[in-house]
């Protein structure tokens, strides 16, 4: 599957993407859970000098820490029990390529040190070995995790967060960029009809209405799963309202009575607003017209964060 950006938030994040892959920097992706990070390390592999060689992904998350390191940098025969054989681990398999480590923010204290050995001199040793191998291998990670604070607990290095935080690209939550919702629909809808066999031609338009409107607390890979729920159930040539999940329905429906009903603060703001406009700035004026205290008129712009307006 391929990125799709058509929303201002991933077209920025994509052009970055670009300038970035033309060079061997060290990259860390940010970004809520089900938002495309992988994906993105793709496209940056793709794009870069390297996209002849092996991109090779790690899963820091999915191993126990006790198999997570021979996974990662290998062992010699012998170095722990059932070990009776050399095996080269993920980092001399991404030799000459890219090595994106998924959920980097996992890896044990042990393995950040011997990773930030990898990254400063770009080499390391096999489990049980010896000898020092050389690395020529971009590294890319990848996480859910808020690193900053991570740091700030001690959970994580610092000086290794600096090291993989050379450039950093966020990837949006969906929510974030409602522009590409339909497209990665449509997108979803033409691999799961040819998977399960159907002859579904597209959305209904009401059935578009609620994907526009619901949030996606689980990103880009909840839409996948209701879309290929949705094209198992449907037996019409068009995706309905009727194939959609309830749970979907109701939040979309409570999404929309929200943007349509604003709150009692939206409606405060807005209004405030509109009289700094109409007093051209002048906050005293504004705050006669409002009836309230200048002192009271400044609380709320700084609640609200309400921008200056020039007179």
């Amino acid at each position: 599957m391929e990125l799709v950006a058509k929303s201002p938030a991933m077209l920025e994040i994509m052009r970055l993407a670009e300038r970035v892959a033309r060079t061997d920097a060290t990259l860390l992706i940010t970004g809520e859970s089900g938002t495309g990070k992988d994906l993105l390390a793709r496209f940056v592999h793709e794009r870069s000098r390297r996209a002849g060689a092996p991109l090779v992904k790690i899963d820091c998350a999915g191993l126990a820490q006790s198999l997570l390191e021979a996974e990662l940098f290998g062992y010699e025969r012998g170095a722990f029990t059932g070990a009776n054989r050399t095996v080269p681990g993920r980092i001399e398999a991404a030799q000459g390529g890219t090595l994106v480590l998924d959920e980097v923010a996992q890896l044990s204290a042990e393995a950040q040190a011997k990773l930030l050995r990898v990254i400063e001199q770009r080499e390391f040793e096999r489990l049980g070995g010896r000898r020092a191998l050389r690395v020529d291998a971009r590294i890319i990670a990848l996480t859910n995790v808020d690193l900053d604070g991570a740091v700030r607990r001690r959970a994580f290095r610092e000086d290794l967060f600096h090291r993989l935080n050379v450039v950093r690209l966020e990837v949006p939550p969906l929510r974030a960029r409602r522009a590409d919702v339909r497209e990665l629909a449509r997108r979803f809808l033409a691999t799961a009809r040819t998977k399960h066999g159907k002859r579904i031609k597209g959305f209904s338009p009401e059935a578009l209405r609620v994907l526009d409107d619901y949030e996606f607390p689980g990103n880009v890979r909840e839409l996948q799963h209701i879309v290929e729920r949705a094209v198992i159930v449907c037996e019409d040539t068009k995706i309905g309202v009727a194939d959609l999940p309830e749970a979907v329905l109701l939040a979309a429906r409570l999404q929309r009575r929200r943007r349509e009903r604003p709150t009692l603060a939206e409606v405060e703001a807005e209004y405030i607003r509109e009289v700094l406009t109409a007093a051209r700035g002048n906050k005293s004026e504004a705050a006669r017209i409002l009836g309230i205290s200048r002192k009271n008129l400044y609380e709320k712009i700084a609640r609200y964060h309400i921008e200056s307006v020039k007179r």
